[in-house]
């Protein structure tokens, strides 16, 4: 797991979202539970790369049923390699693909200013220019989180980000 989140966040290592997602699938294909779950939710919510990862072959024996695929509004081969990491990870399916689409339809709160609750997609957060790994929601909780926050004492350090 920690290749995963040197190769995520750049510490040590050359930052590499592909690279990341590589190390990902890495862990779940040897059944590690939590970055299963981890590689199902980046696909189901269309993360740079997981898609493209994380992908599996109809034929890898993944039926989705009915009752598993009904009211999702991902592509039905992207909610079969879903299924299929879920499934590895021995997770409960059902529960956690509706966890998955309320976050796809709610939005996830991604920025990093402690307190704020907006939520949104990966991509409507701008990302720090210095460390590249804190995401703001807009330039009032950039400045807050930089003044008063603590983000200016730890840019650039590594740091686990609460969207890995």
């Amino acid at each position: 797991m920690a290749s995963i989140i040197c190769k995520a966040l750049g510490g040590g290592v050359t930052r590499s979202k592909q690279r990341s997602m590589q190390w990902m699938r890495k862990a779940a294909e040897t059944g590690y539970a939590d970055a299963c779950v981890r590689l199902a939710v980046r696909m189901y919510t269309d993360s740079p790369y997981a898609r493209a990862v994380g992908h599996v072959e109809e034929a890898a024996g993944v039926a989705t049923s009915a009752e598993v695929t009904v009211g999702h509004d991902v592509p039905p081969a992207v909610l079969t390699g879903v299924v299929h990491w879920l499934r590895k990870g021995e997770d409960d399916i059902i529960s956690r693909l509706d966890s998955f689409r309320t976050l796809a339809s709610e939005g996830i709160p991604y920025c990093d200013n402690d307190g704020c609750e907006v939520r949104g997609q990966l991509n409507d957060f701008k990302v720090c220019p210095q460390c590249k790994s804190a995401r703001y929601c807009g330039a009032a909780c950039q400045e807050q989180d930089w003044t008063t926050g603590g983000h200016k004492e730890t840019c650039g350090t590594f740091q686990i980000g609460k969207y890995l």
